[in-house]
Formats: C-alpha cells, structure tokens, sequence
C-alpha cells in the first residue's frame, strides 16, 4: 500500500502546481464589481457574509442540491477549507483516503496536520473516484494495520485526469464508502467546465448520500480569476453535518482565513450567474474543449497514452510507451520528465508525482491556458474566434506541442549508422 510519508521534506507539500488557470483577461463586468467594493475597509466575517452565503445557496439549488445559509461557508480558496474540513474530521488520529492520481493540493493538507493520506488507485476509464473494490480493500487493510479511515476525498470532474467518473462508478464507490462509515469531501471544482454537457452526466455525491457528503468548490474554477482565492463548502444538513460546520468555523478563525470583502463581492456576483458570468463561462469551456481536444490529438499521434479530457483546461499523458528514447536522454522518472518537458515547451508540465502517482511513472499533466497566446489581446481573440485553433499563436503553440512530442516518437525509431 502507497502513502504518502508526513516527514518527507520535500515534494507536493513545498511545490503543489496551481489550478490550470483560463489563460484569459479577467471578465470586465466582474473587475467592475471589485474595483466598486475596493474602498470597503471591513473585513468580511468567517465564513462568509450573509449575501454570499445566499449566493452560494443558490448556485448549488440550481444543480438539484437545495441549500440554506445554515450549511454553507465560504474562505479565501478550497486549500483553506479543505485544511479546516481535515483538521475537523481527521485532526484526532482519523485517516484520509485520496485517490491516486488526486489534485496536488490534497495530500499536503493530511502532512500538514501529521496525518497519513492512503492513495487508492482509480480505474481505468476514469480518475477522481476510487475503484470501489479497490476503496474496500485499502479500508480493510488500513484498520488490520491499526489505523482509522474516516475521510475519503474525491472529484467527479477531476485534476489532474481530465476526465469525468460515470455515474455507475460514483454510486458504488459512495455506496461503499458510506457503509464503511466514512464522510466524503467532494471537490466539485470543475463541474462547471465539462466540454460536452450536453453528453456528460455528472452527478454530485451529495446527491447520492447527501447526510454523509460535503462539498468544496474553488470558484478559481470556473468563476473567478485564480488570483481571487474564494471557495464555498456546503455541508450535510444533520446534526453531524452542523457540528462539523461548526468546527470548520472554529478552524477558520483560528486561521484568520476571511475573504477579502473586494473579492467576496465579486464572488456572490459571480455565484448568482448573472448573463455576463454565464456567457464568459459558456465560451471559456468551449475554447478550452477544442484546444484540449488538439493537444490530446498530438500526444497521442506521438504514442502517448492520454485519456480524452472531458472537462477542466489540461490533459494527463503517460510517457511509458516513450520510456526508451526518454532514457536515452537521461528522463528515468516523473520530475526528470517535468524538467524535460517544462525546458521544452515553455510551460509547466508537473509530473504525475505531484499528483501522488509513483515517482517512476512517466506521467505529466499539461494546461491548455499556456497555449492560447501570450498576450491580452492574443488570448482575447481566442475568445472571440469562431475557429480558435487557425489562429496563427495557436497554430504555433500546438505545432510547438507536437513537435516535442513527436521528437521523441522518432527518437524511438532513429537508429544510428553501423
């Protein structure tokens, strides 16, 4: 069984790759809102404003989760809540189970506050969501071991893979998650960048198991700029469900971790949908599907392996087909591949060891934001364009994708001269 070592001195808890950010101006309307609320010097209390509290109520009512002031709060970005949700539910000797591959800002918040967090791996199709099998038997053996599983942590639109788990996998996973008496943490940050939903079921675990399930979203996700750290969780409306909303309280003001009141404005703005959030969204995760779907193509063509993303502004290849030419230029490992890479294309390109999977795995998860421009008025145009991808920075951006990754396809089939 893989965890990960709270007395490592290095790794995720020092380096954690940001959120994929959008690459994009941030939205006027929403700079307008910030810029009319910078002048209020008083500070937002924990947990959020009453008017943001209703905000988030009625973002989550809108996708089938009723939700009162009573169950929300909000902090300045997901890290900060999922700290004080660790420290409430596992702070006391609990155990938290991750999976493998999981977002990179998960497992350090266990090492933090010296707990374990055990990787369970995730099936084939699909990452964020245990294999259920795989979920049962990583319980079982953490007990026999002396220890006490109580918090699992997943996403059904996940970071790093991309993908999207199905509905059929989410139930059972939760089903067996919830019979073992652990409380879920769904991380349902990019739900809102599924690129065909139309043809994408994604389903909450609240929904499923709403007593048992709390959920966490970084509005840097879809709504807000990275550099606007906010997040909102919504909490089970049981008296389990009150008592940890009442410690994550407790938690963020020890922490002192309030929004800032500019920022909280142009949160509650962003989470009441008005049209221009909704259309900047809606465009968004259309440029971001088809550059994916582009950069998915070129690693694959070079004989990677890459699950299609399906939501999110990034994609996660796995170089093992490559390992030979990789070793002949000296990339045995997921941070020599970083290096690699992250040299080449002139963008981060953080190995899957950042996102617990092994070291000697060849794994990378690459953005799409890089790829759109390297200016305002570039990465505008993107926006604009009915066909983004024959924009010529694009086209250069892409050709550039492709033509390292096709280096070492034919690497791999150059032989030197008897």
């Amino acid at each position: 069984m893989r965890r990960t070592d709270p007395g490592e001195d290095h790794g995720p808890v020092r380096y954690g790759p940001p959120l994929p950010a959008d690459g994009l101006p941030v939205l006027p309307e929403l700079a307008a809102v910030l810029s009319a609320a910078a002048s209020r010097a008083d500070a937002q209390p924990v947990g959020g404003a009453p008017a943001l509290l209703e905000a988030a109520c009625g973002y989550w009512t809108r996708r089938g989760l009723p939700t009162v002031p009573d169950q929300v709060a909000a902090g300045p970005g997901a890290p900060a809540l999922l700290l004080a949700l660790t420290a409430a539910l596992a702070g006391d000797g609990a155990d938290i189970l991750v999976p493998r591959p999981c977002a990179a800002w998960w497992a350090p918040y266990a090492r933090v506050l010296g707990r374990p967090a055990y990787h369970v791996p995730t099936p084939a199709e699909s990452g964020g969501v245990p294999d259920p099998y795989a979920l049962l038997e990583t319980v079982r053996r953490v007990r026999e071991e002396g220890g006490d599983p109580r918090l699992l942590v997943l996403s059904v639109a996940d970071d790093p893979t991309a993908t999207v788990a199905p509905p059929e996998l989410l139930h059972e996973t939760v089903e067996a998650a919830t019979a073992e008496g652990l409380h879920l943490v769904s991380d349902e940050t990019w739900r809102d960048t599924v690129h065909a939903p139309r043809e994408t079921v994604l389903v909450s675990p609240a929904e499923m198991w709403p007593d048992q399930v709390t959920v966490v979203t970084d509005l840097a996700g879809a709504l807000l700029p990275p550099g606007w750290p906010a997040a909102v969780a919504r909490f089970p409306l049981t008296a389990a469900g009150r008592h940890l909303h009442a410690r994550v309280l407790d938690i963020l003001t020890a922490l002192g971790a309030r929004i800032a009141a500019p920022v909280a404005a142009a949160a509650g703005y962003a989470l009441d949908e008005p049209p221009p959030v909704t259309e900047r969204r809606e465009a968004t995760v259309r440029l971001h599907a088809r550059v994916a779907a582009a950069a998915h193509t070129a690693v694959v063509a070079a004989g990677a392996f890459a699950r299609p993303p399906q939501a999110g502004r990034h994609l996660y290849a796995d170089l093992a087909p490559l390992r030979e030419p990789l070793a002949a230029q000296g990339v045995g490992d997921a941070q020599e591949l970083e290096d690699l890479l992250t040299a080449r294309l002139g963008m981060p390109a953080p190995g899957g060891h950042r996102f617990g999977d092994d070291l000697g795995a060849l794994r990378v998860r690459l953005a799409t934001g890089p790829l759109l421009g390297g200016t305002d008025e570039d990465r505008t145009e993107c926006l604009t364009s009915p066909d983004p991808l024959e924009l010529p920075h694009v086209q250069r951006a892409l050709t550039s994708l492709r033509s390292a990754f096709d280096d070492l396809r034919d690497a791999q089939r150059w032989e030197p001269p008897r």
